[in-house]
């Protein structure tokens, strides 16, 4: 069994921006995680999306997701061999930058890797993201649209007009390109035509087990360098 450094006590003065009290009960939880559950995997999310993270909650109720809080959750792991929590706690906050999230489970990593394999969803792109295909409009009516449409159409830059109290596409209208960043208004085209461009998906960076300290790099490729300490910031999204 790893040894545990449960008695070291965590400095916070550079994570005391605000919310001492909270940030504190995090990394008890947190700790209270890695003491409970036998495996914990840092994950990463493509196209987040709340309610998709939701649905995977509500169906992995016998886990805990930590989301947001990504320096907070370094500090309860440890940041260093030194002050790591448990036996190579330390690899793994390596991996705590951009949109990643924790998973503590009991599931086996052929489980959990089986499932966030396979849980792959589309919803609408967001302005910014990348346009995965060419999509041009016909020109022609717009029957799905009330005409009171019409002026709102205009202004997203689409040649419309009303032709017998109907919404028209004057002519063919372009509305982006593969690999275009997403205009906002090119975003709200798409999403009013009801084309989804965004994939939301869960990529497995890195496990560790709380039974042998074992850390294993499931995605492969170098290890992330540690980010310098700065003062917290992230938002709650546990």
């Amino acid at each position: 069994m790893p040894k545990s450094k449960r008695d070291k006590k965590v400095s916070l003065t550079k994570t005391a921006k605000k919310g001492l009290q909270s940030k504190q009960k995090l990394i008890e939880e947190l700790r209270k995680c890695v003491d409970t559950y036998r495996s914990l995997f840092i994950f990463s999310v493509a196209n987040m999306r709340n309610n998709k993270l939701k649905d995977i909650r509500t169906a992995w109720k016998h886990s805990r997701f930590f989301f947001g809080k990504n320096k907070v959750m370094a500090v309860a792991l440890g940041k260093r061999e030194t002050d790591e929590y448990k036996d190579n706690l330390h690899k793994v906050s390596k991996y705590l930058q951009g949109e990643v999230g924790l998973l503590f489970t009991n599931k086996t990593k052929e489980e959990v890797q089986e499932y966030f394999d396979n849980f792959k969803e589309m919803d609408y792109a967001r302005a910014g993201n990348r346009a995965q295909v060419d999509t041009t409009l016909d020109e022609g009516p717009l029957e799905q649209f009330p005409h009171s449409m019409e002026p709102q159409l205009r202004q997203l830059g689409l040649p419309t007009a009303l032709k017998k109290g109907v919404v028209t596409l004057l002519k063919e209208h372009a509305v982006c390109k593969e690999g275009d960043m997403l205009t906002p208004e090119q975003a709200r085209i798409l999403k009013l035509f009801g084309i989804e461009m965004a994939e939301f998906r869960v990529q497995i960076k890195c496990m560790w087990n709380s039974e042998t300290g074992e850390f294993d790099n499931v995605a492969g490729g170098e290890e992330p360098m540690q980010e310098e300490d700065e003062d917290e910031d992230d938002d709650d999204a546990e």
